[in-house]
């Protein structure tokens, strides 16, 4: 293996077509193309993780070494199960390597947030201390007026989310536009997809709104509100 910080240095001359044919052939031939293919994308994942994660920076490099080692197990089947989808618009190894950055970032995610909870998140909750208190610091700069202003709308819509929507939409909302957990992660925790998850906060969105308009609380006037 090369000294390099370049993640995708050549380790062998296969062309796209080797690389195809080699992954997908007996296993004396697809053996070594895989352990080839392994190194390769764990070189990818550790330049990755070591260069551009900053949230990673008070790890040892051989915490992240290892990291990369069991996240390239990972991404060598992720690259087998979309082999068909390899058009050769561009090096093979550099395909691979960013559907290994996927698989990473969403490792990174998953164990973000492997806590999180929908049992945590009912209308009967208070939403402020961990969710719209969260999208509106505090700033020294308001006047008192601008700060009571604000900390009423807070309080609008937070019983407008309990008033006009039902427990899931709650949860969508809530857990999807105001904590920012990945709609992955909510759709697995809900039992649904990514489709009816966007579907579920969309509909919920648009029933809040109408539930606030009618109380003469503008979306523009909120925005315009927080802005800044």
């Amino acid at each position: 293996m090369h000294g390099s910080s370049e993640p995708d240095n050549f380790m062998s001359e296969r062309t796209n077509q080797d690389w195809l044919a080699d992954l997908t052939g007996p296993p004396e031939i697809q053996e070594p193309a895989l352990v080839e293919l392994r190194e390769r994308l764990q070189r990818g994942i550790f330049y990755y993780l070591s260069r551009e994660r900053s949230d990673l920076a008070s790890l040892s490099s051989q915490e992240v070494s290892q990291m990369a080692e069991d996240l390239a197990q990972d991404s060598v089947l992720r690259v087998l199960q979309n082999l068909d989808s390899f058009r050769g618009d561009s090096r093979f190894t550099t395909w691979a390597t960013k559907i290994a950055v996927r698989v990473a970032i969403s490792d990174l995610r998953r164990a973000r947030y492997k806590d999180f909870r929908l049992d945590d998140l009912t209308a009967d909750d208070e939403l402020l201390p961990g969710t719209i208190a969260a999208t509106s610091p505090q700033d020294a700069s308001l006047t008192p007026e601008d700060a009571a202003e604000r900390a009423d709308v807070m309080n609008k819509i937070e019983a407008a989310m309990k008033e006009a929507l039902n427990e899931r939409q709650y949860q969508a909302l809530d857990s999807v536009i105001l904590r920012g957990v990945p709609l992955e992660i909510v759709a697995e925790r809900m039992g649904t997809n990514r489709n009816a998850l966007y579907k579920l906060v969309h509909d919920a969105r648009r029933k809040l709104r109408s539930y606030l308009e009618a109380q003469g609380l503008s979306i523009d006037y909120m925005l315009d509100l927080f802005a800044g």
